[in-house]
């Protein structure tokens, strides 16, 4: 369980919701971490206080405002700073169901900067220093709404983070590794997009060949596992976590 030991881990957003978990997976398997958070900073630091800590492990939390370009600037030079990151989890990713014709331009770039600009600087700013070292890790955060096209700015932003996956991976090796997930609808979240859509849980769970919704337990395992010495040799991929939600029929 202490397999990601003398290991420094950043997570976006990640004082709650799926980010939370993933900081929790890292933590139990031996990593520090660094969870940011973009309000609340009680609910970060009530985070951290219940991960696990050794001698050579430690938790924090630090305020980042990652979908606007001042925002982003402000984290990346606190990255750049930062002694130490070998794993990077590009989790932020604000969402968007405001049809194209009705959106305006302050949203689209808040969706567009929050999960591809964030991802793009944040990477930029570690990659450096995880390639002098000789070994690093990056996981981007995409989402099953890549493989649709009916939440515009959103389903671009996470189609677009796929490819800076890819490309980052080609980039970046061979020291460093650059995966993704795609999560699809996750079932802690399903009174959120309720909101939006109240049958839209029913119908996904209808389409979906496992019958079910993912949960954020099973999707932070697989983003951690990615980062595990046994992962060296993947890169450039992006696992889709949907139960098979994204798979065409007739």
């Amino acid at each position: 369980m202490n397999s990601l030991a003398g290991i420094t881990a950043v997570v976006t957003a990640g004082s709650r919701n799926l980010g939370a978990v993933i900081v929790s997976e890292l933590a139990s398997r031996g990593a520090s971490t660094i969870s940011t958070f973009r309000a609340s900073s009680e609910e970060c630091s009530a985070l951290v206080d219940q991960l696990p800590t050794t001698s050579e492990q430690s938790h924090r939390c630090c305020q980042a405002d990652l979908d606007n370009p001042q925002g982003i600037e402000s984290f990346v030079d606190e990255l750049t700073r930062l002694d130490q990151v070998d794993i990077l989890v590009n989790n932020f990713g604000p969402f968007s169901m405001t049809p194209f014709t009705d959106m305006t331009e302050e949203e689209w770039d808040r969706i567009w900067n929050g999960n591809v600009e964030a991802a793009r600087r944040c990477s930029r700013a570690v990659a450096p220093a995880m390639r002098n070292r000789g070994r690093g890790r990056i996981v981007n955060i995409s989402a099953g709404s890549a493989y649709i096209r009916n939440h515009s700015i959103y389903t671009l932003a996470k189609a677009s983070l796929i490819t800076l996956t890819e490309m980052l991976a080609l980039e970046l090796g061979p020291e460093v590794t650059v995966n993704g997930v795609a999560p699809g609808q996750i079932a802690e979240s399903a009174d959120d997009i309720a909101e939006f859509d109240p049958d839209f849980v029913d119908r996904a769970v209808r389409h979906t060949p496992t019958r079910r919704l993912v949960g954020r337990r099973e999707v932070a395992s697989i983003v951690v596992d990615l980062c595990e010495p046994r992962y060296d040799g993947v890169t450039g991929a992006v696992i889709p976590i949907d139960g098979g939600w994204r798979l065409n029929r007739f």
